[in-house]
């Protein structure tokens, strides 16, 4: 029985360490570095909001391809299989195959002629030749194009204004696990001493508890932090089109002195998606003068050559017809009256909306530049609270050691020093992230 508990136990324990190899292995796997740029690079080549908004412009780009059949002709083959023996049918059949003879004259045979057969072969041509409301259309949908082609580079300056921010939130997420390690290194130690202390009848219990409840509190809120540096780089992976599951080191060089942006600078009218807006009034305008343009006569071509014989697949006899159509549609019951006014309304309104966006990105600038002057004031601020919060701990821990202080003060004086350095850590996050804001909301075209 020993031996067999011995290679039970052998056995369990390989097993373990094969598991444990096996994880250690699949952790290390699922972690790589990232950097800022590889992380925009991938989002803008992978992200599915950026293929929608692609699909959206070769969509544009296909219905702005069917408005060459304003220039091209249109040509149609049929071939058809008729018969009757309805007098005017059966003599129209026969002129068609050229088979008329004297006797088809005969008053008996035109008022009674028998079934009679008659097979055509026809190639039909229709060739637009002036047609000035389909011209203007056909403009219209090249703004449409234009239009979405400025719709992908806002969505593209987007996309990278969301992987800022979410790297942003990666590295925060990173700077709060590595406060919370120091801020355990510091009670651990503090743990010890007042363990020692304890054991030596030097001090109270309620002071070994208060300790132990900050180390587990500490504890607690690391295995929290650590989870948002998973949340956050899932976050991430979804951006870049990847899959989840990968853990991201970006490191926590958030810088303290954020780059100076010039305060004055004002939402620019060249802006991807103020020009997409302005790109959907001309091709409304286009629309408009389109329907304008049907009061208009239109001018076509048309033509047909046709095969007749009175058997199946026989062409025995040929013609053609030819002509132009000149067409004017005078009075549609004010129909196209109304759809201009119509047309125009919808034109003011998109005209309106185009405004009201940019007096509300004006507004947003210039909060995003208070909320950065705030964010400057207050890392110099926090900058200046952790040197202070650093030198009353050192001081607390030297009195403590000798007795002065209870572990109360430690404590307090530890977690406040914790607190300070992730203020400042989240006043650096804000005062970055508002900066990648700014850079979004006065980021001008580049077409």
């Amino acid at each position: 029985m020993d031996k067999r508990k011995y290679f039970i136990s052998v056995a369990v324990g390989t097993f373990a360490l094969f598991i444990s190899s096996v994880l250690s292995v699949s952790a290390q796997d699922s972690s790589r570095n990232l950097s800022l740029d590889e992380a925009i690079a991938a989002a803008l080549n992978n992200n599915k909001a950026i293929q929608l908004t692609k699909l959206d412009e070769s969509i544009a780009a296909q219905n702005y391809k069917q408005t060459d059949a304003i220039f091209l002709p249109q040509v149609g083959f049929s071939y058809t299989a008729l018969t009757s023996n309805n007098p005017l049918n059966v003599f129209g059949f026969k002129l068609q195959q050229q088979s008329v003879t004297a006797k088809d004259f005969n008053p008996d045979l035109l008022n009674n002629p028998s079934a009679t057969g008659d097979f055509t072969t026809r190639l039909e041509v229709q060739q637009p030749l002036l047609n000035m409301d389909l011209i203007y259309k056909r403009k219209a949908a090249a703004k449409q194009t234009e239009l979405y082609q400025f719709k992908t580079q806002r969505t593209k300056e987007y996309l990278t204004f969301e992987v800022q921010k979410a790297y942003l939130q990666l590295q925060l997420a990173y700077n709060a696990v590595n406060v919370l390690e120091e801020a355990l290194k510091t009670i651990n130690e503090v743990y010890s001493f007042t363990e020692n202390h304890f054991k030596q009848g030097l001090i109270q219990k309620s002071d070994l508890l208060n300790a132990q409840v900050q180390v587990k509190t500490i504890e607690s809120n690391l295995s929290k932090a650590r989870s948002n540096v998973r949340n956050a780089s899932d976050y991430i992976s979804l951006l870049m089109g990847a899959k989840d599951g990968t853990v991201y080191k970006v490191g926590t060089d958030l810088s303290t002195n954020p780059n100076v942006i010039d305060t004055t600078v004002k939402v620019a009218d060249s802006r991807a998606d103020f020009v997409a807006m302005q790109k959907a009034l001309e091709a409304s305008d286009l629309m408009i003068t389109a329907n304008k343009k049907t009061y208009l006569p239109k001018l076509n071509a048309f033509g047909n050559y046709q095969l007749n014989d009175s058997k199946m697949l026989g062409f025995g006899s040929n013609s053609y017809l030819a002509g132009i159509q000149l067409s004017w549609d005078i009075f549609k019951g004010n129909r196209t009256k109304n759809t201009i006014a119509t047309q125009t309304l919808e034109r003011d309104k998109l005209a309106m909306e185009l405004e009201q966006q940019k007096d509300q990105s004006q507004l947003e600038l210039d909060k995003a530049f208070r909320d950065l002057g705030d964010a400057r004031f207050e890392i110099t601020q926090k900058k200046a609270s952790i040197e202070q919060a650093t030198e009353s701990l050192q001081i607390l821990q030297n009195r403590y050691q000798q007795g002065l202080v209870n572990t109360t003060d430690v404590l307090m004086s530890a977690t406040q020093l914790s607190q300070q350095k992730f203020a400042l850590a989240q006043s650096v996050f804000a005062a970055e992230v508002t900066s990648a804001y700014v850079q979004f909301l006065t980021t001008t075209s580049n077409k």
